[in-house]
């Protein structure tokens, strides 16, 4: 097994916002006062992720380690869990973030799973790790504490997208993490009541921490030079409404395919652009199919996958964005459109109207003509309040927020621990 120990990220002497913030922490620790807080080492496992086919989850990650690094006190520490393979994607993050090196990531899911059950509860005591940050608790919990940091329930609520042999797993596994947990971080009142109907919790563990959207990277930009960008870049000239996701089923594309099919004459001009790739190979064929058998392939393009910056052109080139999910526990795709000033189209449903905050045309996920009905909304004489109603919702979630909720949480439940093993 690869395994390294204690080793510093690259850049140790760690940028100056990055020392700043440290230092900043260090003074106000105590209340205020000069003494630095207890030691503090958090063990965040990052194996979940494969690194060639990286999910929301790890764009999450790599906004927030940074911004807790730059919080980070004396004799805090982040020390994330990787693999090989992964660890390239998790760089540059100042002296205080150091790596723990397993063997696999979700390259190997198998392998990975195992070792994460297995060698975990050898392997994190050699650093001394007071937190460990995860999805599943280890089948062995040494005694430091557990944070949870749940983002889903899809083995109950979309079942279908899981592997049986994965939804089982996860499904013998929440109970016992939701036991075992010190606490459990969430990204939305409704993954809160999810987890409330399908487990057995502890309320007290719940803790809510909102994702967030980059600022600086998505934001309202000259849609003509976007425009130019797209018809160069990938050969979309016409006006379009967009789609952007991974092309799991529950994203349901499918429905908006049968929404688009009905919008022939109202949106003779406009085009649907699907961005997005994925694993389930058989779906994105079975989308192509249906986009031929109900007479739209014309006036659609699956664009396929593309580097997160570019994303950015699409939503600011868009008439307006469809994300009209069956099931979401947060959906930042709807806050990273309303930052780059595109009206936004989801579902009624799970946490996508609590995201969208009143900022966006809702719809019935479920009904083709609702879905239909919303783009028409989106694209028509509401399009700038929409806009403007966007731009302000987003500007409320920052990455920098996100971070220090989520390191107190750690922090909340080391002190804990040590009161409980002075």
């Amino acid at each position: 097994m690869a395994v390294t120990v204690g080793e510093a990220a690259p850049g140790t002497g760690g940028t100056g916002n990055q020392r700043a913030g440290n230092q900043r922490a260090g003074n106000q620790a105590g209340n205020g006062c000069s003494s630095a807080r207890p030691r503090l080492r958090v063990a965040v496992n990052l194996l979940t992720e494969d690194p060639a086919n990286p999910s929301g989850a790890h764009w999450f990650w790599t906004r927030v380690v940074p911004e807790m690094a730059a919080r980070l006190g004396p004799g805090e520490e982040l020390h994330l869990v990787v693999s090989p393979k992964s660890k390239p994607l998790y760089q540059g993050y100042g002296p205080a973030v150091r790596y723990i090196t397993f063997p696999w990531s979700n390259e190997r899911r198998n392998l990975r799973t195992l070792s994460e059950h297995l060698y975990a509860p050898l392997r994190l005591p050699l650093s001394g790790i007071d937190v460990f940050s995860t999805l599943m608790a280890p089948l062995v919990n040494p005694t430091w504490s557990l944070v949870a940091h749940i983002k889903t329930m899809h083995a109950y609520t979309t079942p279908e997208a899981l592997t049986p042999a994965l939804r089982l797993y996860r499904r013998l596994s929440y109970p016992r993490t939701a036991r075992l947990a010190d606490a459990i971080i969430i990204n939305s009142e409704s993954l809160r009541s999810e987890i409330q109907r399908h487990l057995e919790v502890d309320e007290a563990k719940l803790r809510l921490v909102h994702e967030a959207v980059d600022h600086q990277l998505f934001k309202p930009g000259d849609s003509a030079q976007a425009r130019a960008y797209l018809a160069r870049r990938y050969g979309i000239a016409k006006p379009f409404v967009l789609f952007v996701s991974t092309l799991w089923p529950y994203k349901n594309c499918a429905g908006l395919l049968r929404a688009w099919s009905v919008l022939s004459q109202e949106l003779p001009d406009h085009q649907l652009v699907v961005v997005g790739g994925g694993r389930e190979h058989r779906h994105i064929d079975d989308l192509h199919a249906l986009a031929r058998d109900i007479g739209i392939a014309s006036r659609v393009t699956f664009v396929g996958a593309v580097p997160l910056d570019d994303t950015v052109p699409f939503y600011q080139a868009a008439s307006t964005f469809v994300y009209p999910s069956f099931n979401e526990t947060f959906g930042l795709p709807i806050l990273e459109a309303m930052a780059c000033g595109c009206p936004v189209v989801t579902s009624n449903v799970s946490a996508m109207s609590e995201t969208a905050g009143g900022a966006a045309v809702l719809c019935d996920p479920h009904d083709p003509g609702s879905i239909a009905r919303g783009i028409l909304e989106a694209v028509g004489e509401r399009r700038e309040w929409l806009r403007e109603q966007g731009l302000h919702r987003a500007s409320q979630f920052t990455w920098a927020a996100t971070a220090a909720q989520t390191l107190e949480v750690y922090r909340e439940v080391a002190d804990k621990r040590r009161r409980r093993h002075p």
